[in-house]
């Protein structure tokens, strides 16, 4: 029996599963919730823009769970042997880049940055560099079309470049003491493996693809001259960039004999090549073409992937089509909602509508789940953290239209839930308007698992069925699939997925009664995306109040 670690990391902790390789048979998981700042993210008050993480929790993270994960699974089954791991796969939030020095220490790990956020990992929702995204936009879309076309059209304030700028204008002593800066997934396999220095790190196909830029087609990153008229230092610092990367059927190293000892482990297993969380969940979750997978969180990942072999154009809207980013011989298309499960803990914990114990998902859900479509006479807009697709605009914000005095908590709770769902089908309309065939649709994530009636709610909207991933933890399972590839455990993606990934049996279809009163509501959400959403769109809105009362009484007769 062979088995292989993957390594989660997320918005909040870090998860470790070990996997059995021949069936996808999770014998463990251990997880560890990041110890800095709030539920992990260092904050700030003055700015909500602001959302950075502490590398030293990513480094405790990996002993933390790898430890407790491999003492469980010796408890779980005593013929359990840790030497039986065969491979680690590693994935991660992104893009979350942190500046390193010369030997590829992450400068918030010196001394003299410990204190400072800048000098810290950037999460991927850290949205402080929302001007210079535009500016990169800008500069782009004159003198770099084919940069832009395949990232959407637009650069984002989630990505790479936008906040490595912001950096540099606003902390300049952080920006030249770093030498390069990493993603958070290029790092940590680097470190496990000993390759950590600039000069030998791996960069993985899905990052520098979808958040930086890069392509095959125009040598890379993005050319010097580009960046430096930006920033004449950001022109420099291109030359710290690879201009290569690598997809996930490769390895980043082999464990380090230091790091087997702190494991447990045997030194020398490869590391697969990181990537971002989504993208390993959607392999998880065993993404193949024709299959879109929803990875729904704190926010949302809508993957998709098509052979190579196929004429793709260009989409505007998503965040990229890139070779190889998801799938080995596939492009893998990506987009994505800002915010899901994040809008939902705002209301609750935030807001607190009727205290903690009305107030709690459970009891509000309970409760919205009693409420039929158009009942509550509200609509939301999902955009309580910006618009990731497909507008890309993350200086639009969240809306509720509708309420009376007598609106209840779990009816707001409700629109919330009907808003990411419209939010959801915008992005299936999207793909589908650029002929990206979608035939099923797999959920994977925390809330699919739980929310039975945000599920139901999704196949309503979407007039199509909602299958859920059967792990738990699809995105370290894809993970693991991926130290399974590397380990010589399968010749292929499709061989291990085929072995270690499935979907449950329970799953939801649309109910037509419902899916006919929201695409009356679809109707409105899009007025109201339209009209706040394209500047040079106006809109009129004298509508759309009255209709949605008028959805309300029918619901109530």
């Amino acid at each position: 029996m062979a088995y292989t670690i993957g390594l989660d990391y997320g918005t909040n902790s870090v998860r470790c599963v070990i996997v059995a390789t021949g069936t996808g048979r999770e014998l463990s998981a251990s997880v560890y919730e990041y110890e800095s700042g709030e539920a992990g993210i260092l904050l700030d008050p003055a700015d909500h823009n602001l959302a950075r993480q502490n590398p030293a929790d990513y480094l405790k993270g990996v002993e933390v769970t790898v430890c407790g994960a491999v003492a469980q699974a010796q408890q779980a089954e005593p013929s359990f042997d840790p030497k039986d791991i065969i491979g680690i796969g590693v994935d991660t939030t992104g893009s979350t880049p942190l500046p390193v020095d010369e030997k590829g220490t992450p400068l918030a790990l010196l001394e003299a940055f410990k204190d400072n956020p800048n000098a810290c990992a950037w999460l991927w929702k850290d949205h402080t560099g929302h001007a210079e995204a535009a500016e990169i936009t800008e500069l782009a879309a004159k003198e770099r079309p084919d940069y832009l076309a395949k990232c959407g059209g637009t650069y984002s304030s989630e990505w790479f470049f936008s906040k490595i700028l912001h950096c540099l204008r606003v902390d300049p002593a952080v920006f030249d003491a770093a030498y390069t800066w990493v993603e958070h997934a290029d790092w940590l396999p680097a470190v496990l493996t000993g390759t950590d220095a600039p000069d030998k790190v791996r960069r993985c196909r899905c990052a520098a693809g979808h958040k930086a830029m890069f392509s095959d087609d125009w040598g890379g990153y993005p050319d010097a001259e580009f960046l430096a008229k930006l920033d004449l230092k950001l022109g420099q610092l291109r030359a710290t960039l690879s201009d290569q990367t690598f997809a996930v059927d490769e390895a980043a190293g082999r464990l380090t004999e230091q790091w087997a000892a702190k494991l447990g482990l045997t030194a020398g297993i490869p590391v697969a090549m990181g990537a971002f969380d989504a993208h390993l969940g959607a392999v998880g979750s065993g993404i193949k073409g024709g299959v879109l997978v929803k990875i729904i969180g704190t926010s949302t990942c809508d993957m998709v992937v098509a052979p190579t072999s196929t004429k793709l154009p260009d989409i505007p809207g998503i965040c990229g089509i890139v070779d190889g980013s998801i799938l080995p011989g596939h492009y893998g298309l990506e987009a994505g909602q800002s915010a899901v499960g994040d809008i939902f803990n705002w209301y609750v914990n935030y807001l607190q509508p009727g205290g903690e114990a009305a107030g709690s998902h459970e009891a509000l859900t309970e409760k919205a789940a009693q409420l039929k479509p158009g009942q509550s006479g509200l609509l939301a807009l999902d955009w309580n953290n910006g618009n990731r697709t497909v507008l890309v605009d993350q200086r639009l914000t969240g809306l509720l239209v509708g309420q009376t005095l007598h609106t209840r908590p779990e009816e707001i709770y409700r629109a919330l839930v009907e808003a990411t769902a419209f939010g959801a089908l915008t992005i299936i309309n999207r793909f589908a308007e650029y002929g990206v065939q979608i035939d099923a649709i797999v959920n994977c994530g925390g809330i699919s698992e739980k929310n039975a009636m945000l599920m139901q709610i999704y196949a309503d909207v979407t007039g199509r069925e909602m299958k859920i991933s059967r792990s738990a933890q699809t995105c370290a399972l894809g993970s693991a699939v991926a130290a399974a590839v590397v380990g010589g455990a399968y010749a292929s993606f499709a061989e291990a997925q085929e072995a270690m990934c499935g979907v449950k049996e329970t799953t939801f279809k649309p109910i037509a009664e419902n899916h006919a009163v929201y695409q009356q509501l679809y109707r409105l959400y899009m007025q109201l995306h339209d009209g706040f959403g394209l500047a040079d769109k106006p809109i009129a809105m004298g509508n759309l109040m009255k209709e949605l009362l008028d959805l309300k009484e029918k619901a109530n007769v």
